[in-house]
């Protein structure tokens, strides 16, 4: 019998949608990530105001003639504390500012470029060898919806009242020490930090020692405090202004001595006021003048971080003859030697002692003391602390002189001038371009629920897929070729 062989018939691949579905669900992906931020931020415009920074107004100069015009103020609330009785304190030409420079800026570092390394020839890849059916994937868990957080209430508008103070130093000369009292001056300088006409009332407090000496539009109100009129200021308006001070020829024992100005805004139809205040340093020269002996005393400044600083004393022998050097460190309340040095010990938390050791004649002894500050002192800066040196020589009497030094802190003009901060992220303000729709969600929080929902509906779509290819695999295996026989 002859045998037929019929060959077997050309089988239909079968039907493999993997790569097109890795490929579709790649493409849904990167169109939800590029179209829904564009939905969301589409269907709802941002109507929250943008901050424009503008120039800085160029100040005209004061008229003496227009300044001193100025109406007297309305009588202000204070029950029974006393008013000006005269208008307020004449003003003049402010002191030009001065622009800090600019930081230094470095160029980033470049990272080297990755290495590649080449194939190596003549090696080849083979595929790998299919091995038994992965087990089915199982089932995921359903995604619990995504709720949005709660509304917080919605942020204050920004007061349109706001100013500045700053104020230099009450300097003396050397001159002070042969009078019984010398006449100086304060200068105060106001700026009006917000967007409306504005009324900007002075008022300052005095140290023990000190008292005004007839400032015009300003009178006492108790406790070396004093009160000044008010002047009417227009948006972006700076001027100066001198307070009159009388120094006592005894003031200097009292050392370190320092006061504070204080001003506050005002604007009709506006609620509330804005305020801001500084202080200022006393600084006496060395003396009293004593033959044979110098003193000085650098400057402390704090930085914007707030960590201790030095204070550098130089005690010198101008005699002819060596002597046992002693510096005394006198600091305001708030300022400290946190750790005294080698041959310096704490008499109490603002006074300081440190043992110079012999000075030679003609020589210069110099004391080193690391000094903080706490941030409220820092705040109230500038401030002034106390020297006092002393040289006790091998014969003859004890000659003993003390000074004044200025203490700053960056923190003082760092303090906002503009009226109450607005309330933290925490109490339902709102970051810049988040702005509320009537449902209580933000355009951020809905471009994320839309980006969550895609997310897991192409993950659950990609796990079906797979568990269904994964099932045709399984039950389509390939039929073997069969032969025909006939008899």
């Amino acid at each position: 019998m002859a045998r037929v062989n019929a060959s077997p018939g050309r089988r239909e691949p079968g039907w493999r949608p993997l790569p097109l579905l890795a490929t579709s669900l790649a493409l849904g992906l990167l169109a939800a990530l590029a179209v829904g931020p564009a939905w969301a931020s589409a269907a709802d415009p941002d109507p929250t105001a943008v901050a424009v920074e503008s120039e800085p107004v160029i100040e005209p100069e004061p008229d003496p003639e227009t300044s001193s015009a100025e109406p007297t103020p309305t009588e202000e609330p204070g029950g029974g504390d006393p008013l000006p009785t005269d208008p307020a304190p004449e003003t003049t030409a402010p002191p030009p500012e001065t622009t800090p420079p600019a930081p230094v800026t470095t160029a980033p570092e470049v990272p080297p470029a990755p290495t590649t390394i080449a194939p190596t020839p003549g090696v080849t890849t083979r595929a790998p060898t299919p091995g038994p059916p992965a087990p089915p994937v199982p089932p995921v868990p359903p995604v619990p919806p995504v709720h949005p957080p709660a509304p917080g209430p919605d942020a204050p508008p920004p007061s349109p009242l706001g100013v500045q103070v700053t104020t230099e130093d009450v300097t003396l000369t050397g001159a002070y020490w042969n009078k019984d009292s010398a006449a100086t001056t304060l200068r105060v300088t106001v700026t009006n930090t917000g967007t409306v006409a504005q009324r900007i009332g002075l008022s300052y407090t005095l140290p023990t020692g000190l008292v005004d000496d007839g400032t015009k539009g300003c009178t006492a109100a108790g406790g070396g405090s004093y009160r000044c009129g008010a002047w009417t200021a227009e948006a972006g308006a700076r001027f100066s202004s001198l307070v009159r001070v009388r120094v006592a020829g005894t003031a200097w024992r009292q050392m370190p001595l320092s006061g504070s100005v204080r001003v506050a805004a005002s604007a009709p139809g506006v609620a509330g006021e804005a305020t801001d205040d500084q202080g200022f340093a006393v600084l006496f020269p060395p003396g009293p003048p004593v033959p044979g002996i110098s003193l000085a005393a650098d400057e402390v400044g704090f930085d914007i971080s707030g960590a201790a600083s030095t204070l550098t004393v130089r005690l010198g022998n101008t005699g002819t003859v060596d002597a046992a050097g002693r510096v005394e460190v006198v600091l305001p309340a708030g300022v400290s030697v946190p750790v005294p040095p080698a041959g310096c010990v704490a008499l109490d938390p603002t006074r300081t002692r440190c043992d110079a050791g012999a000075v030679p004649a003609g020589e210069t002894a110099e004391v080193r003391l690391p000094v903080e500050a706490t941030p409220q002192a820092q705040r109230e800066a500038p401030l002034s602390g106390a020297v006092i040196g002393q040289l006790d020589p091998r014969s003859g009497p004890t000659r003993q002189v003390q000074m004044s030094f200025r203490i700053t802190a960056a923190a003082a003009l760092a303090t906002p001038v503009a009226s109450p901060p607005a309330p933290t992220g925490s109490q339902g303000v709102l970051p810049a371009g988040s702005a509320t729709d009537h449902r209580g969600m933000t355009s951020v929080q809905r471009t994320a629920v839309i980006l969550i929902a895609v997310s897991t509906l192409l993950v659950v779509l990609a796990l079906v897929l797979a568990t269904s290819s994964l099932r045709r695999r399984l039950t389509d295996r390939p039929t073997e070729p069969t032969t025909a026989t006939t008899d």
